[in-house]
């Protein structure tokens, strides 16, 4: 009878593909708010008279950079990575989605009301009081919203090993790009006909919703949890109350897997040429190619609006024949590509337009077989702890490159010596992966074999 159970649930389509729609719609909500401030750049840099806040280039870096700082310097992720093995699947999801409510909630308050000037002694500047309230609010946000990440990460592989993984982290990824996306098209519109703070009033309205969609899923889990006890010799699920816990000991086998480190170090180079390019894409359209600030976030959310499509598409690729670090090499070289032509003086905007097509290729490529890599080298009660690794370091990158890119385009307003930064930090990404190419022929991790078992 429990057999029975079992297959209604697991390996019930409907039912592992409802909770991917259920799990993927609270990350979806935080990718919308991790983004909801890049299309306001232009405005928050007006003076107040004209409805801005008066912060300078410098200032948005900092506070673009914000969002990683409690999980790099106080070690959050990692530890975050650790609660998720520990703790479970359900209990950090809802800790997460509650982080990125409180965080949003103070970047909120934060940007509507007017404050003094502030030292920060850990960086030893002083900067506007509105700077380091919102940037605080967007660094709780980032522990939750990496904490949401990781979560997700771990549900997926629970609930589809042995089936379409890689399409169903495929289309979590094209959700959540549809977030950022949704937050580079529209933010910028609704607080000019608005205010300021309306989009993230909006943004605290959708977490919130994806805070509830989690207990949701928290409700069906432990009915699989319920089911998993009943058949424990059936492997293909690992329950949260599974005898075979994680330990701390257990991260020796994480550390000592160097197919583990150059996923690590190809996440830290590619993410840190995507998702802080985005952050001033919508600018770069403005200053260097003459779009109008209204369409500008349409110009950068091509790139995020593009792997909707593209990301699922190229994970059934890879569900089915395989060639995972193929897949990734050839992303990077594409992003490679796309910001050394950013860097180029050439300003018409059919060129930025192409340019973002290609990047959303590259973007959607790359992540697609990316992460179902993670699950064929390290055990699944390793896993939590593994991608936490991986993010906390990749967020080393996230928290850096918007300073340095912040103030590389104070010294050159043309965007020539940002968009190289960018442009040789793809390259060390696509180097990686070529790297990651040969170790796994040595190894045998399986990275280049289809998913689906037959």
């Amino acid at each position: 009878m429990a057999e029975v159970i079992r297959q209604r649930l697991n390996d019930s389509p409907l039912a592992r593909w409802t909770v991917l729609f259920i799990v993927a719609t609270a990350m979806m909500m935080g990718y919308f708010v991790n983004d909801v401030m890049s299309p306001l750049e232009t405005l928050l840099e007006m003076p107040r008279s004209q409805g801005g806040l008066g912060w300078t280039p410098s200032d948005y870096g900092f506070f673009s950079g914000a969002g990683s700082f409690i999980n790099v310097f106080l070690l959050m992720l990692f530890f975050s990575g650790l609660i998720l093995d520990k703790m479970g699947i359900r209990f950090t999801g809802v800790l997460a989605c509650s982080l990125m409510v409180i965080g949003t909630l103070i970047k909120l308050l934060a940007i509507t009301h007017d404050y003094n000037m502030i030292h920060i002694p850990l960086f030893d500047i002083d900067m506007p009081g509105t700077v380091a309230r919102a940037s605080l609010g967007f660094a709780i946000f980032g522990v939750g919203y990496e904490m949401t990440g990781i979560t997700v990460s771990k549900a997926m592989v629970r609930w589809f090993t042995g089936h379409e993984l890689a399409l169903a982290m495929g289309i979590q990824l094209a959700m959540a790009r549809l977030g950022t996306a949704a937050a580079l098209s529209i933010s910028a519109p609704i607080a000019r006909h608005f205010t300021l703070s309306t989009p993230l009033l909006v943004a605290l309205s959708f977490l919130i919703i994806g805070l509830l969609a989690f207990l949701v899923f928290c409700v069906m889990d432990r009915r699989l949890d319920a089911i998993d006890s009943m058949n424990p010799k059936d492997s293909r699920i690992s329950s949260e109350s599974s005898d075979d816990e994680f330990r701390l000991a257990d991260i020796g086998v994480t550390l000592r897997n160097p197919g583990f480190w150059l996923i690590t170090l190809f996440c830290v180079l590619f993410y840190s040429a995507v998702s802080p390019f985005l952050k001033f894409s919508t600018k770069l359209m403005v200053m260097k190619y003459g779009v109008d600030p209204d369409l500008a976030g349409f110009f950068s959310s091509i790139a995020p609006f593009g792997t909707i499509l593209m990301t699922p598409l190229f994970g059934l690729v890879y569900d089915r024949y395989g060639k995972g670090v193929t897949l990734v090499i050839t992303g990077a070289l594409m992003l490679t590509a796309v910001h050394f032509g950013f860097s180029l003086p050439m300003h018409s905007s059919a060129v930025a337009i192409t340019l973002m097509v290609i990047l959303s290729i590259g973007y959607s490529l790359a992540p697609a077989a990316l992460w179902p890599c993670v699950p064929k080298i390290i055990p699944l009660k390793c896993l939590g702890t593994a991608y936490s690794m991986i993010f906390f370091i990749q967020n080393f990158g996230r928290a850096i490159i918007p300073m340095f890119v912040g103030r590389a385009n104070e010294t050159d307003p043309s965007y020539t010596t940002s968009m190289l930064i960018f442009g040789f930090t793809a390259l060390g990404a696509a180097l990686t992966a070529v790297a990651m190419y040969y170790v796994n022929r040595r190894r045998s991790y399986g990275l280049q074999l289809p998913n689906i078992k037959k």
